[in-house]
């Protein structure tokens, strides 16, 4: 199998070698020439044989809608698309809606595992045409998790359900790194009682009901920091949590830990907390996300 993927940064980067690990082959486009296998989008689309599979994994938004648009024009009828970026499920309405038009097919690709993933894998959940699915499924084999497929893969749905299960995800990400730093901070609080705060953290990974990867990558944080001194509790969201609160109050339904951790957010970027420390700490262990440095 030979793919084209648009977008080799921080995760495009790791999942070409991924794939190609796997024994796929990849012809990889960038702006940055230091990466890219090719010179032009126009010459990815000419590496690729028929019918041809693209994968794009550039940012949501304006940048993914050029590049839909870009592949609108270059690609043919039998072709793929697959957007593996962060983008709103509506966002695939417009870019099926467009890409059918000439018989392009398209798939919305929920991606998870930062910059683990190349180790880890990535969970995927995806939505689109069952038939396109299952013939692109040995690309999917290859950036999922070893073991059980339905344990890091999902066919979610139709257009926009690949997307929108990655939002509901991102969203109780929030939550569940809120939980933790608020209890970060209660400990570090009480330095009077309690004298070993990522000490306690760690020897909550094995035989705790909160065990989880999350707490693994807070561990690994206080291991390089141990009082995250050394960064700002400033927190950037990358809108997934906002779409998710959108959509309940949309269906009615509560999300009072979800909103609570995204207004906490808000509230980072108006003062430090040690809370918000141990929040965008996290953010950059499993996704590499920018830190601001502390003056001190």
């Amino acid at each position: 199998m030979h793919i084209g993927l648009v977008g080799l940064g921080r995760m495009g980067g790791n999942m070409r070698t991924r794939l190609r690990a796997a024994g796929i082959e990849v012809t990889g486009y960038d702006p940055n020439p230091e990466v890219s296998d090719v010179a032009s989008l126009d010459d990815m689309v000419a590496a690729l044989p028929s019918p041809r599979t693209v994968w794009v994994m550039v940012p949501a938004g304006k940048i993914t809608d050029t590049v839909i648009d870009d592949l609108h024009d270059r690609l043919e009828q039998g072709d793929l698309v697959i957007d593996g970026g962060n983008s709103k499920f509506t966002d695939d309405f417009r870019h099926d809606a467009l890409l059918e038009k000439k018989g392009i097919d398209y798939i919305d690709a929920g991606v998870s595992g930062g910059v683990w993933g190349l180790d880890n894998g990535y969970g995927l959940m995806v939505g689109g045409p069952a038939e396109q699915v299952e013939r692109v499924m040995p690309i999917f084999d290859a950036l999922r998790p070893e073991g059980p497929r339905d344990e890091g893969f999902v066919h979610a749905g139709e257009v926009g359900a690949g997307h929108y299960a990655k939002m509901v995800h991102n969203g109780i990400e929030y939550a569940l790194m809120q939980a933790y730093a608020e209890g970060f901070e209660l400990l570090e609080k009480r330095s009077d009682l309690l004298k070993d705060v990522p000490g306690t953290f760690k020897a909550w990974q094995r035989g705790t009901v909160v065990r989880s990867w999350l707490l693994e990558l807070l561990v690994r944080a206080l291991d390089d920091d141990d009082d995250l001194s050394e960064i700002e509790g400033y927190v950037e969201d990358s809108g997934e949590g906002r779409w998710t609160i959108e959509e309940a109050i949309m269906n009615a339904v509560p999300v009072p830990t979800i909103s609570a951790s995204i207004f906490a957010r808000f509230v980072s970027r108006q003062e430090d907390s040690p809370a918000m420390k141990a929040v965008a700490a996290l953010r950059h262990q499993f996704g590499g996300h920018a830190v601001k440095k502390s003056d001190d």
